[in-house]
């Protein structure tokens, strides 16, 4: 996908670790302070050192006033999609709307099977992604009654409720190409990481995603193209966001102006507190005066 000429916006991919709930908060309110847009969670619920996802968003939607919050992404396998819809749309009234639904078709299948949820193929997982995207729209909506049988799923006169802050955006983490394809079709995001789509690999997952649209009838462009990335901003390096921030920016440019990509956000390899000051003092506005530089034809 080309440019779609969007804000350049930048996420924290905050770490769940359960050892010191009070500095996740303190974490959250520094990325806040620092001008981040966005804060995202991972959820792997059979991770023994991590607290519960949701438990945590809930926690960090009051202690923050301005920053976005997603889960990075949910496990829809041990997340049923109405028990998903009732916390999506609590947490978005909780922050005043600053909540969006990352969501992933799962993956850790041993750990997934241990704590209890189905174990998909890859074919099902797609079928049971889509079953749960129509149904959260549905339960977000002010329909009386939501009745549905799927092959996955099934709700039976559930009455939706309460309705959201404002629309919520469903961002799915996916990177084969019948799910590509979903997204092109139904979601509102993607949302993959790094270390499973490195940037060379970019380009061709989003023509996929922007044929899909088009053959709905959806403009690809209103489809947000977000990156977990990770790296560390110093000295030396030389490989993909390993060096001076002069090197972040170069490398990160071209995943804007090029392959269409409007947020980035940060896992830090090392020193997540000197890290984040330091990606948002040196790299974030460098590139933001770099793509408006670029789209200006500076």
């Amino acid at each position: 996908m080309a440019d779609a000429g969007l804000p350049v916006r930048f996420g924290w991919f905050l770490v769940p670790e359960a050892a010191d709930p009070p500095a996740l908060v303190e974490e959250a309110r520094l990325a806040e302070r620092a001008g981040f847009d966005l804060i995202g969670v991972q959820d792997h619920p059979y991770q023994r050192r991590h607290l519960d996802t949701f438990t945590l968003l809930a926690a960090l939607a009051p202690a923050t006033e301005r920053i976005g919050l997603f889960p990075d992404v949910a496990s829809l396998p041990l997340r049923h999609p109405a028990m998903l819809a009732k916390a999506a749309a609590s947490l978005d009234l909780i922050s005043g709307g600053r909540f969006e639904l990352g969501l992933g078709a799962g993956a850790f299948w041993d750990a997934i099977a241990a704590m209890g949820g189905p174990r998909r193929s890859p074919g099902e997982a797609v079928e049971a992604i889509e079953e749960a995207i129509g149904l959260l729209r549905r339960l977000w909506s002010d329909e009386r009654s939501v009745r549905f049988e799927g092959r996955h799923y099934r709700v039976a006169g559930v009455r939706p409720g309460p309705a959201p802050a404002h629309p919520i955006g469903i961002w799915v983490g996916a990177y084969g190409p019948r799910m590509l394809g979903l997204i092109g079709r139904l979601a509102d995001g993607w949302v993959p990481s790094a270390s499973y789509m490195p940037p060379e690999r970019l380009a061709g997952a989003q023509a996929r995603i922007d044929a899909a649209a088009a053959e709905a009838g959806r403009d690809p462009a209103a489809i947000r193209r977000l990156y977990n990335i990770s790296g560390r901003i110093g000295p030396g390096g030389g490989g993909f966001l390993d060096g001076p921030a002069a090197q972040w920016v170069e490398q990160l440019l071209p995943l804007v102006t090029e392959i269409g990509m409007d947020t980035f956000v940060l896992w830090a390899a090392e020193s997540p507190a000197s890290q984040l000051e330091r990606f948002a003092a040196e790299v974030a506005p460098a590139l933001r005066e770099a793509v408006a530089a670029h789209r200006g034809g500076g």
